[in-house]
């Protein structure tokens, strides 16, 4: 397969490399190229945009999970069709898991997929020395290739000129850059929702963006740069095989304050035969007709008002949990099956009630990072002594749960002391902080779903 790509990464955070991984796949689409995003690591905020400026879902291409054999064959099976894949990268260029072998870089996607790498430079306070920089940037690993530079924040003409042509004496190619905007920001990603409908505000800084790289980043030179050297090879398909139809309906929590999925679960599960039917904890009164639930993260925190106020629907979710149904939910969504969540100000708001305790809104990151889990107890998705890969990324905080509580997994790595207990368990119903890929381990997503058979038929409904 010999698929267009490209990876724009940055020289670190910050550099404008989320906007300007935006703004260019915006451009293309306005042109009438068929995009195809991406995104490095485990983030789900930046592929919500990517997904509406594109009108393709986006995917996350995560080497920690997924290694090298997985982050191919995700995107052989996500790719084709497509005029180009733009893949943005995350953090520094070779920043990652691992500080000496950069594994979960956008350095080793862009070497794992063989894609050419424009690199985002922050130039508003530098002059000559970005040609050091960006030399650093070539050279540091030669099998990887750095094939442009984007400027971000360039001052004038004159300024950008300067940085150009000192970048030349380095043998790195400009594609052009953007000017210094004070009032070019993204909206609402403070707020980290996904744009599930476009606002006027939104629109107008596509808009804009769009208008500033079609005036001064060289689209053509960026597309001619994106054309491989080399197919994109999968030695033995492992996540998207024909394994067994399951002919099951899968209840999806989706709206705007549940929207934290990885394309590749969703499409692992339709893959198997899983009928997926999404529904709204904030709209709909009842649950449709499913033989499992599946409820991921998301931001419920910024609509629990509104989520408290769906009495109809919690009772139905506590009524058919109880009663067997086999649900699956993950940080958020242990949230919303809590008995309450104390805001930031100190409010209560009742949610479902089906894990007790409450959780609590703080100010500090309570948790980040990669985490290797070790199950202690059979559940759903796991048997004792499996042990799974996932990540962590939450303010919030469960307290004041019962002491007979059932937990099924102890955590290593992240932040948090070793071998904390995690995973709680209740009837049928498995729920975490821990996100998890189902790519990594597609096993257990047939034990989940052979728990849903098993449901379906029992005819308990």
């Amino acid at each position: 397969m010999m698929n267009s790509r490209v990876v724009i990464a940055g020289t670190q955070s910050g550099v404008g490399k989320t906007t300007l991984s935006i703004g260019l796949m915006a451009a293309l689409t306005k042109q009438g190229y068929d995009v195809q995003p991406y995104k490095v690591g485990p983030d789900y905020i930046d592929p919500g945009f990517h997904t509406l400026v594109t009108s393709n879902q986006a995917w996350n291409l995560d080497s920690c999970f997924l290694g090298a054999e997985g982050c191919k064959e995700i995107f052989q099976y996500s790719a084709p069709g497509s005029d180009i894949a733009v893949i943005e990268g995350v953090m520094g260029l070779f920043d990652g898991k691992n500080a000496k072998q950069g594994q979960g870089s956008t350095a080793h996607i862009a070497k794992i997929l063989d894609a050419p790498v424009v690199l985002v430079m922050d130039v508003k306070k530098m002059a000559r020395s970005a040609a050091a920089v960006a030399y650093g940037y070539k050279n540091f690993d030669p099998d990887l290739n750095l094939a442009g530079v984007i400027l971000n924040n360039v001052g004038s003409e004159g300024h950008y000129q300067l940085v150009k042509n000192s970048l030349a004496e380095v043998g790195v190619e400009v594609l052009g850059y953007v000017p210094y905007q004070s009032d070019l920001e993204l909206p609402e990603r403070h707020l980290g929702l996904v744009p599930t409908t476009e606002s006027k505000e939104l629109d107008d800084f596509i808009a804009q963006l769009v208008a500033l790289i079609e005036e001064n980043i060289n689209l053509e030179q960026l597309l001619a740069l994106s054309q491989p050297q080399s197919a994109v090879e999968v030695e033995e398909r492992t996540i998207f095989k024909e394994e067994q139809d399951y002919d099951l309906t899968l209840g999806v929590a989706y709206d705007q304050a549940f929207n934290f999925y990885y394309q590749a679960n969703l499409e692992l599960l339709a893959n198997k035969g899983v009928s997926l039917k999404y529904f709204s904890p904030l709209t709909d009164n009842q649950l449709p007709e499913v033989d499992g639930l599946y409820i991921g993260g998301g931001f419920p925190e910024s609509f629990i008002s509104q989520l408290a106020a769906n009495q109809s629907l919690q009772e139905d979710i506590y009524e058919q949990v109880t009663a067997g149904l086999p649900t699956y939910a993950e940080c958020g969504g242990l949230m919303y099956l809590s008995e309450q969540v104390i805001d930031s100000q100190g409010n209560s708001f009742p949610m479902v009630g089906l894990i007790s305790g409450q959780v609590e809104m703080t100010d500090s990151l309570q948790a980040m990072g990669y985490v290797e889990a070790k199950v202690v107890k059979d559940n759903i998705l796991f048997k004792t002594g499996d042990k799974v890969l996932g990540h962590e990324f939450h303010y919030s905080k469960l307290s004041n749960v019962d002491s007979d509580i059932n937990y099924s997994y102890q955590l290593w790595g992240g932040k948090g002391a070793a071998g904390r207990s995690e995973g709680i368990m209740r009837d049928n119903l498995l729920a975490s902080y821990l996100h998890l890929h189902f790519a990594n381990q597609p096993r257990f997503v047939d034990r989940f779903l052979t728990e849903c058979s098993k449901y379906q038929k029992g005819g308990v409904r």
